[in-house]
């Protein structure tokens, strides 16, 4: 227990058969279940930069830990010329720069081939299945097929189209022979464009078939939010309006627009972060207990939490919504340009990289509890955390003794880059006087575990093996969070007003000084809730 006060902060050869090695763990360790399916991964995009950063690394990562089914495919499709050894080559560099140890990519990469193939074309996707069917054939998949779309969203529909009329997502009647199909988000760029995508994909793919990723979800303590709510009785009964004050759930970025200028500029913070990433984290903070852990009816819940979003008064949208972007500053101690400055990126742009917004959830649990949420890039610090702020002590007896305000108590959900839970109560200090101060119980999330930890995408790809979705969007949840931020958009999009409406923060700052505005009502009762 460490004396201190509370943080500020309320961011080209065939071979069959080829197996991942046997996994040798320590009994104490908690292993995730091995697929016992042999399947074929195919990776439509696999020039790209998330096959290299991303894919490749995790997969290899899995099959060093033996996470890899027994035998297992990995099929790189692309538009880009290359041979089979080409792109393994392409992706042995990429292994020893992200990786280090790359002991076993000899035996991996046997299991790594290469096909050209243009997604809008029908004929070509067509000679992929023909071509695809012959290397699962060799290497004794039975079948079992994972498609991944690693490609810009615009080409999402008529990649999946193709491999539809390709025949790549039928499934047998027996149980084997498994077709699944993974998709990054956005998943459209509002309600109308979403549901559009989804009647694309359900002409060829049962609802069970698709898996849309949303990595935030497979963070080791997001999904720690629910063993710790649900395995301990005593935060469950005081998780609600009588004893939280409200709830600050942020993810704040030190890193520009990088090299996504195109996308961002379409995006926006509202699309790229709060329609998918924060709603997750919303939903898992304050969802009802699900009667058993099973990946429907944990969904079920979420999607309940969606269900009971208060309708965002777009009438009175400056009250409950700040939106910024980043100008000239300095992030690490080096000078970072402006967004408008940035490639790419129009020098008169009106897009935002930073937003706070006030939610409410009209529910018995949550009813008249605000929930602060916050994403933005070019911050001061990259922290992804959620704060419970509980409620001061209705009656201070040490108000005549103590002569300033208790500090409420505060437990803070560390998810980046401190994995941790700290809790904040008050005690009195050690001497003579009678004075208070602040004391924190701290948890690390890695304290006293040697085992292996997988990161977001090892354990994304390994449930899409085991086709287990609980970490994964339903399209329910997906329309329903559309639903409740599509006025939004269009409020701060079709307005006439939308430069007066963008309040620019120097990059490395805490964000907008608007900001504030939306806290007040809580930091005026609470010094600690300061950001």
């Amino acid at each position: 227990m460490r004396d201190e006060r509370p943080a500020d902060g309320t961011e080209h050869m065939l071979m069959a058969n080829v197996s991942a090695p046997d996994l040798k763990l320590d009994s104490n360790t908690c292993v995730a279940p091995v697929p016992s399916d042999p399947c074929s991964i195919v990776i439509l995009g696999a020039t790209g930069d998330l096959t290299s950063r991303k894919l490749m690394p995790a997969l290899f990562s899995l099959y060093r830990n033996g996470g890899l089914p027994k035998p297992f495919l990995i099929v790189g499709c692309g538009r880009t010329q290359w041979t089979d050894a080409e792109f393994r080559g392409r992706m042995a560099e990429t292994i020893r720069t992200t990786e280090g140890d790359d002991s076993l990519w000899q035996p991996f990469s046997e299991g790594l081939f290469y096909r050209n193939v243009d997604y809008t074309d029908a004929r070509s996707v067509a000679d992929l299945a023909h071509s695809l069917r012959d290397l699962e054939s060799s290497h004794s998949t039975r079948g079992n097929r994972m498609i991944y779309l690693a490609l810009p969203p615009a080409l999402y529909q008529p990649a999946a189209t193709n491999l539809g009329k390709a025949g790549l997502t039928v499934e047998h009647r027996d149980g084997n022979g498994w077709a699944r199909i993974v998709l990054e988000k956005p998943f459209g760029t509002d309600l109308d464009s979403s549901r559009e995508l989804d009647q694309s994909l359900r002409a060829f793919f049962r609802e069970q078939q698709i898996f849309r990723i949303d990595h935030y979800l497979a963070k080791e303590t997001v999904q720690n939010i629910l063993m710790f709510r649900f395995a301990n009785s005593i935060f469950e009964p005081i998780w609600n309006r009588r004893y939280v004050d409200y709830v600050s759930i942020r993810a704040a970025e030190t890193l520009g627009v990088e090299h996504r200028a195109g996308y961002y500029e379409s995006a926006g913070v509202l699309r790229d972060m709060f329609q998918n990433h924060m709603m997750q984290l919303l939903s898992l903070t304050a969802m009802e207990p699900p009667p058993r852990f099973e990946a429907e009816l944990v969904r079920d819940e979420k999607t309940k939490v969606f269900s009971a979003l208060r309708p965002f008064p777009v009438g009175s949208i400056e009250e409950h919504l700040v939106l910024g972007q980043y100008a000239a500053g300095v992030v690490d101690g080096r000078p970072v340009p402006a967004y408008r400055e940035e490639e790419g990126v129009d020098s008169h742009s009106l897009t935002a990289t930073y937003a706070a917004m006030k939610v409410h959830v009209d529910n018995w649990r949550w009813q008249g509890v605000p929930f602060f949420i916050s994403s933005g890039k070019r911050l001061s610090h990259k922290r992804t955390e959620i704060a419970i702020q509980f409620k001061q002590v209705p009656h201070s007896m040490f108000r005549n003794t103590i002569g300033e305000p208790i500090l409420a108590n505060r437990l803070v959900l560390g998810i980046y880059p401190e994995e941790r839970i700290t809790l904040t109560f008050q005690t009195k200090n050690p001497g003579a006087a009678m004075c208070l101060r602040t004391v924190t119980m701290d948890f690390n999330y890695q304290q006293n575990y040697a085992g292996p930890v997988l990161d977001a995408y090892e354990k994304a790809l390994l449930d899409c093996m085991l086709g287990d979705h609980m970490l994964f969007w339903r399209q329910d949840a997906v329309d329903l969070s559309w639903a409740f931020l599509s006025p939004v958009l269009n409020a701060c999009e079709r307005c006439g007003d939308r430069d007066r409406q963008l309040h620019f923060y120097a990059a490395g700052s805490g964000g907008p000084l608007e900001r504030d505005r939306l806290f007040r009502a809580a930091t005026s009762m609470n010094p600690a809730a300061k950001r």
